[in-house]
């Protein structure tokens, strides 16, 4: 149980740090903005997707949001990440698809420990 709960958080703030952080650099970066307008994106859509990105990140983290409501998270951040391997892979080619592979695998890790950590939670 205390290795499921130490594979459960670590892959979550990985999977956070690599994936939800970046949206405070949609909002600060030039990189990041100029990136937006080269993938094809509106400008509101980075702000909505930064806002997104950074209540999904609070969801994930802070323990005791009710079960159905994380789901949602981690269902929004793998649309996002599946997204991201797709835009970049369409622009700029497969080397650059890659990065979103990155917090898509910690996420993938972190939700499957999350349901083995709430199904052992059930059967107490």
């Amino acid at each position: 149980m205390k290795k499921d709960k130490i594979i459960y958080w670590t892959s979550t703030s990985l999977a956070m740090i690599t994936g939800a952080l970046s949206a405070f650099m949609y909002f600060t970066s030039p990189k990041f903005i100029d990136g937006y307008t080269h993938l094809g994106f509106p400008a509101y859509f980075r702000i909505e997707l930064g806002i997104a990105k950074i209540i999904g990140m609070a969801v994930l983290l802070v323990p005791g949001i009710p079960v159905k409501i994380k789901e949602f998270a981690y269902a929004g951040f793998a649309i996002t990440f599946a997204s991201g391997i797709i835009a970049h892979g369409t622009v700029d080619g497969l080397a650059l698809a890659i990065a979103p592979v990155i917090p898509l695998a910690f996420l993938i890790v972190s939700y499957l420990y999350f349901n083995k950590l709430n199904l052992s939670q059930q059967a107490l």
